[in-house]
């Protein structure tokens, strides 16, 4: 979670009119995907965290900073 916190950051100031959000996938003990709100709010974090999974987010954990969000 700390590192989804970090990320999250990143995009201070630049995600408007989105909130600041970080996402980590972990499958075991292996991160599978990470990101972030990009600047402009989009895509979201969620979004660029699965697209880098790919299929190793199946059965994974994804810890996000905000509720996950549905939205594409």
């Amino acid at each position: 979670m700390a590192l989804a916190l970090s990320l999250g950051r990143r995009g201070m100031g630049r995600v408007w009119p989105n909130p600041n959000v970080g996402c980590v996938i972990v499958a075991g003990t292996r991160i599978v995907g990470r990101g972030r709100t990009a600047d402009g709010g989009r895509p979201h974090a969620e979004t660029q965290a699965l697209a880098q999974a790919g299929e190793a987010a199946r059965g994974a954990t994804a810890y996000v900073t905000l509720e996950p969000c549905a939205h594409r």
